[in-house]
């Protein structure tokens, strides 16, 4: 297990970004509801959860890809990491906009900074060589 450490936090983080993408797909009310600040950002709208939940949910397959077959997986795993990055970006700037950036951050880390960083830091670390 040690030296496919890799492989394991993938398909682990894979399963919990999976695992949201699936509840905002197929329950986004329940999940708008259930994430602590997501109702202070605005109204309900059920189109966007499933938007971001579609998202989440390749960013999942991708790292699951990774997981299975890293050399082939890879670029699918690098792609969802992009969108985890700049959707986690996009939460830094509103947190730095916002009344009480620190709260923010903090609320955030580990559902939206850390899922964007694990797969980031895989995707920079465990680059397959060129054959």
């Amino acid at each position: 297990m040690a030296r496919n450490w890799d492989r394991w936090l993938a398909g682990l983080t894979a399963a919990v970004l999976g695992a949201n993408g699936l509840a905002m797909l197929f329950g986004p009310l329940a999940w708008y509801d259930a994430v602590p600040g997501v109702p202070a950002t605005g109204p309900f709208n059920p189109h966007f959860v499933r938007d971001i939940g579609a998202a989440y949910l390749v960013a999942a397959l991708g790292l699951a890809w990774f997981a299975w077959r890293p050399r082939q997986g890879w670029p699918a795993m690098a792609a969802g990491a992009a969108f985890l990055t700049f959707h986690a970006a996009i939460h830094v700037y509103d947190a730095a906009c916002g009344t009480s950036p620190l709260a923010d951050v903090r609320q955030d880390f580990v559902g939206v900074y850390l899922l964007a960083a694990i797969p980031l830091l895989l995707a920079l670390v465990r680059r397959p060589a060129p054959r």
